[in-house]
């Protein structure tokens, strides 16, 4: 089963321009998610998926895969499937899963790949996988930078939103609240096909890419996962990231 990791990049960032530069502990982001997913013996191969010749430019200096993709992709997703094409006809060879690795989770882990690709292996019913973590404080419980979600007894998502979900309005002491990891499988046809759906009006209103498959009819399979990652969204998260990797490191060494 040909299963590729890819990690779509842009340096236009409306949050943090030139995030996948950035760098922590002297190393740019983007190198760093690119070295741990490559280190997934589930991923046939990782590539980088951008519309910025500066990404291009070190990837190609640092030997690292990179696919040229148009600059006018509003979505992650369809920069994803556009180097999932490209790739295909240069190697001449068809893509089983897309593993869609964002750039800005540094934090990542390779374990937490193939818990994302193993249902899907096991059931070929499963077309889309998303991690998920809990969410730690009421601070993340309350921003608009966590993606939450909510899921059925069978673990497929029920909605996902920027607000807190579900509500602590009736006075719950303890309410079980999950947040959407940036690592999301799918199956290569899934893929080409979810670009091609209508985008939908609760995608637009919580600018969350995955509702357009919950309201277009499919299931969206989650995992949750305990590993200790967080995305980088704006220049305190870089921080706050590079903090807690330099303690990472230390507790390994």
């Amino acid at each position: 089963m040909r299963i590729i990791g890819i990690i779509p990049a842009r340096m236009a960032s409306t949050r943090f321009p030139g995030k996948p530069l950035a760098k922590i502990l002297g190393r740019p982001m983007i190198e760093l998610v690119y070295s741990r997913s490559r280190f997934c013996k589930t991923l046939s191969d990782v590539y980088i998926a951008t519309p910025d010749k500066e990404i291009r430019d070190y990837c190609r200096k640092n030997n690292m895969n990179v696919v040229m993709t148009m600059d006018t992709h509003e979505r992650a997703s369809d920069r994803a499937a556009e180097a999932v094409l490209k790739i295909e006809k240069s190697s001449i060879k068809k893509i089983e899963i897309v593993v869609m690795i964002q750039g800005d989770e540094p934090m990542l882990s390779p374990e937490m790949i193939d818990k994302a690709v193993r249902p899907m292996i096991n059931d070929r019913s499963i077309n889309a996988v998303n991690l998920t973590a809990p969410l730690k404080s009421k601070q993340e419980q309350n921003d608009p930078n966590q993606v939450k979600v909510v899921v059925d007894k069978r673990g497929f998502a029920l909605y996902f939103s920027r607000e807190p979900i579900p509500s602590r309005k009736k006075g719950a002491k303890d309410v079980p609240m999950q947040r959407q990891i940036g690592l999301i499988a799918f199956r290569r046809d899934f893929l080409i096909k979810f670009n091609k759906l209508t985008p939908t009006p609760l995608e637009r209103i919580e600018s969350i890419d995955m509702l357009r498959i919950l309201e277009h009819g499919y299931k969206l399979k989650t995992i949750p996962v305990a590993f200790n990652t967080y995305g980088v969204d704006t220049p305190q998260d870089l921080k706050k990231v590079e903090r807690l990797i330099k303690a990472e490191v230390k507790s390994n060494a």
